[in-house]
């Protein structure tokens, strides 16, 4: 990252059809979700407290499409709302910058229901990385929740 905190922008070398080198932007693309799920009562509560309209809900037993399996339990899902080519922590930050204040509530959902951060990350690079500021981890130990990124290569 460079001191304003964007990902470098990076370029892989290819060679061209006369032994040339090109050079071409690799891709970038990243998330941050907030996840509750397990047996919910009631979503549109869930909603009003957190005071967001999420992303994604499900019921146990619907289907994503007519010949999918049904889902196994009822969740709640919100996706920060930012551009997938913004660096992962500007993901991270906008998310626990909507949550912040519902961190008890959030907390007490834990008791009975799963909550977690979904982060993900892709590119069609498989040798890069990310880096991030230690204060987007907040949301991880505030949550006590574990970090974890699902990568796709493309």
């Amino acid at each position: 990252m460079d001191e304003a905190g964007d990902n470098e922008i990076l370029h892989m070398p290819r060679v061209g059809s006369e032994g040339e080198e090109q050079r071409r932007e690799i891709y970038f693309a990243y998330s941050a979700s907030l996840r509750i799920f397990g047996n919910i009562p009631d979503l549109d509560e869930i909603t009003q407290r957190l005071g967001v309209v999420p992303r994604h809900t499900h019921r146990l037993g619907e289907r994503r499409w007519p010949t999918a399996p049904p889902y196994k339990h009822d969740m709640w899902s919100y996706i920060a709302p930012v551009k997938k080519s913004e660096p992962l922590h500007v993901h991270i930050d906008k998310l626990w910058n909507t949550f912040r204040e519902h961190k008890q509530y959030l907390l007490h959902l834990k008791k009975e229901l799963t909550v977690d951060v979904f982060l993900g990350y892709q590119s069609d690079c498989d040798n890069a990385g990310i880096e991030l500021p230690y204060q987007s981890l907040e949301i991880f130990r505030e949550l006590q929740v574990p970090f974890g990124l699902s990568i796709i290569v493309l």
